[in-house]
């Protein structure tokens, strides 16, 4: 057999075995990997087929080590794993692969392993005889522990997609340690039924939220092992390149490689035009953002344009997505698609259309200062700044109001309390001055800046569509009379948009991606989480503009958070009700984890100084963990400041986060919680929740002043507190003074606290 046509590809989970090895095996993995691709029949692999099997085969690594591969086809090889040379012929009949019948795809299991691992319990630690106590015989035994999974029958877990080899291991699990540890060793979809049953999801949930989005679509060959081989089922990668990002053991390097079968589906996905992708914090959407990107480019046409854009509210992020996309495809990708935060994209327009607007912009609390000093200069004192600020963004920008007759018509969906039409003629009047009063200041807001973009984006697709009309009135012959005015030809800016964290987009934004692209297959796709949404944008897509109807799609599995600060997550966000960017809501129903950790640790404490210092101590206690890997969430740049200087105080080096990121290479991260969005941390300390910071006091007097207004702003402030939580990975430190913020009142009757 020549090696020309070699496929050779590596099993998910084979490469973490891989990781744990000696670093000489996995450099000679990589020189195995390429001989093999050259000749398998070289007489240094040794490649032979295993006794009592009719498709696995080991194959030499070197001197020490074996790679065990199936034989998919004459010339399509699977590593599933490596092992020592003595382990792999001691227990060849515990050797186990099957095709899923549920997801079609490949499944390996070593059985011994398994059982020695999972079942066998440590040898119980030898002492020097005693003498028998005299006295009344000893108690009795205590009985044996309940078998977990009793409830269900054999055929039940395996319609859920549990591996059929399995089953015996399964029933005799009678601890949590033992089923986390059978997670760890057990194909995917096992893992993530069981510990959802265990978590005590009914079984139809389980089947809807956990097997059916990963089940095969067509019926399943159980002997067909190469079509196997293709399913999104089977995670797999098949080149050089992307076989050494798997086993460089870094998470970005893995999932740039290994994507679970719900991921690769959408990824790949057609669609007949936008569609949204959901899914609560860690579960990948950015990186199903990031490898659609990869996807849709490699379907282009060659070129040197830019018909991709990929975008997300702020500057971070969109710097951090330029990274990761580098990283995932090279200058090769990057040079087919536009990263732009979607302001600085909205500024770029603006400028491109009107060269002489050179006005400076300020942010969201300058124009509440600007609308306080308006109202003040006036005499003003029956309205609120910050009523007036949203009125005029949500409102009269959001729906692109040009007159006080429209105004007097327009609806104020969301907004709550009803504006008589008095009430409505003296906002329209403030509004104008307001706006009046910028322009003599010669600025101008981010909100004024994006409702701009769209009014000209949505003017450039008027041109575009009634050139198409005339071109197709004239038979497809263009006119030359109808070029734009930078001497081109009018066409739309992009083919394709890919929008990250689309919750947090205004309006605006919105009307003017719109207009970007053609309505067309794969126009826009959109990744978010309303959860997380810590903005006031809440808009209704549809009335946009942008149809997501029948296209929206959910990710459930977390590869961040453990299962214990996912439940505590999930009790700060209470039974708030949450939009699903279109008119209806949205729930986490089948959010879950397969990692497991420590539960989260609360802390009450007398005052603000006293958190600060036992948030010092906690951090000088935990050793060796990487400053960096340690982040401080507080309600107030204020407080951020102040935990920083305690920590200066204690030799311990701070960094504050602040619009352009950490300031700084070194040190614990500290900024306040809307700082740490799209961020992970190992260890995550959130301090001054207490009762008027979280939310703050301010939030809690319009409960009765203006219940609309109150409502939002709650759901904002759990939002706040729930995007902080889930940056943890390992651990989870809560802290207040006081009385505790509300928020914490399910999580503190679950788990009171420490020293309470």
């Amino acid at each position: 057999m020549t090696g020309k046509n070699v496929t050779l590809r590596l099993l998910d989970k084979a490469d973490r075995e891989i990781l744990r090895l000696p670093r000489p095996v996995k450099g000679a993995i990589y020189d195995f990997q390429h001989k093999f691709k050259t000749n398998p029949d070289s007489a240094g692999l040794r490649l032979k087929q295993l006794q009592g099997h009719d498709k696995l085969y080991s194959a030499r690594v070197n001197d020490e080590y074996r790679a065990l591969l199936l034989r998919l086809a004459d010339d399509d090889w699977l590593i599933v794993s490596v092992k020592h040379r003595k382990d792999v012929y001691a227990h060849l009949d515990r050797l186990t692969y099957s095709v899923n019948r549920v997801t079609g795809g490949i499944e390996y299991v070593d059985l011994q392993v398994v059982q020695a691992e999972v079942l066998t319990p440590p040898a119980p630690r030898t002492t020097a005889p005693t003498a028998e106590p005299a006295g009344p015989a000893r108690p009795a035994e205590p009985a044996a522990p309940e078998p977990l999974f009793t409830k269900w029958s054999q055929q039940q877990l395996t319609d859920l997609g549990v591996a059929p080899s399995l089953l015996p291991v399964v029933a005799a699990l009678t601890t949590e340690d033992q089923l986390l540890g059978l997670a760890e060793y057990a194909p995917q979809l096992t893992g993530e039924v069981l510990l959802a049953l265990y978590d005590g999801k009914e079984y139809d949930d389980v089947l809807e939220q956990v097997t059916a989005p990963v089940a095969a679509p067509e019926p399943v060959d159980p002997e067909d092992f190469r079509a196997a081989a293709e399913r999104p089922a089977t995670i797999v990668t098949t080149t050089d390149d992307a076989l050494r990002e798997a086993l460089e053991g870094e998470d970005f390097g893995r999932w740039k490689v290994f994507l679970h079968p719900t991921q690769a589906k959408l990824v790949s996905r057609d669609h007949s035009g936008p569609a949204r992708v959901g899914g609560g914090p860690g579960t990948g959407k950015t990186i199903v953002a990031l490898h659609r990107v990869r996807h849709l480019v490699e379907r282009l046409p060659a070129g040197r344009n830019k018909p991709v854009l990929l975008t997300t509210y702020n500057k971070n992020l969109a710097a951090d997505l330029r990274s990761r996309l580098l990283a995932l495809g090279g200058e090769a990708l990057l040079s087919r698609v536009e990263i732009s935060h979607v302001d600085q994209l909205a500024l770029r327009t603006v400028r491109e259309a009107e060269p002489g607007n050179r006005k400076r912009i300020i942010d969201e609390a300058q124009a509440v200062r600007e609308w306080r000093s308006l109202l003040d200069e006036l005499g003003e004192d029956g309205w609120d700044a910050e009523f007036l600020n949203d009125e005029w963004t949500q409102v009269i920008l959001g729906q692109a109001v040009t007159s006080r007759a429209e105004y007097f018509r327009v609806r104020r969906a969301g907004r709550g309390g009803t504006v008589t039409r008095a009430q409505r003629a003296e906002i329209w009047q403030l509004a104008e001055r307001f706006t009046q009063r910028l322009d003599r200041l010669g600025a101008q807001t981010w909100d004024q800046v994006a409702e701009r973009a769209a009014q000209l984006e949505a003017a450039r697709a008027r041109r575009i569509q009634a050139v198409d009309r005339r071109r197709e009135e004239a038979g497809g012959l263009d006119n030359i009379h109808v070029a734009d005015g930078s001497g081109g030809w009018l066409r739309y800016r992009y083919r394709h948009i890919v929008v990250d964290e689309a919750q947090d987009l205004r309006p605006a934004h919105w009307k003017m991606l719109r207009a970007m692209t053609a309505p067309d297959r794969n126009d826009l796709f959109l990744v978010g989480d309303t959860h997380q949404r810590i903005y006031k944008n809440q808009v209704t897509l549809g009335s946009l503009g942008i149809n997501i109807r029948g296209r929206s799609s959910k990710l459930s599995l977390s590869y961040r958070t453990t299962r214990q600060i996912l439940r505590s997550a999930l009790n700060v966000l209470g039974e708030e009700m949450y939009d699903d960017l279109d008119g209806s809501t949205e729930t986490l129903a089948g959010y879950r984890s397969v990692l497991s950790g420590a539960v989260p640790d609360l802390h009450r404490l007398d005052d603000w100084e006293d958190e600060r210092e036992a948030i010092a101590a906690l951090i000088e206690s935990w050793g060796e963990v990487p400053h960096e890997q340690i982040a401080i969430a507080v309600p107030s740049n204020l407080m951020a400041s102040e935990a920083a200087n305690t920590l200066l105080q204690h030799g311990i080096q701070a960094l504050e986060i602040g619009p352009d990121g950490p300031r700084g290479d070194s040190g614990v991260h500290i900024g306040t919680m809307f700082r740490f969005k799209g961020l992970e941390y190992q260890r995550m300390i959130i301090a001054g929740v207490t009762d008027g910071l979280v939310p703050h006091a301010s939030v809690q007097q319009r409960r009765t002043t203006d219940p609309a207004r109150y409502r939002t702003e709650m759901q904002r402030a759990r939002s706040l507190l729930f995007v902080a939580t889930t940056r943890a990975r390992d651990s989870l430190d809560v802290f207040w003074h006081g009385e505790p913020s509300p928020f914490l009142k399910e999580l503190i009757e679950v788990r009171p606290p420490v020293g309470a």
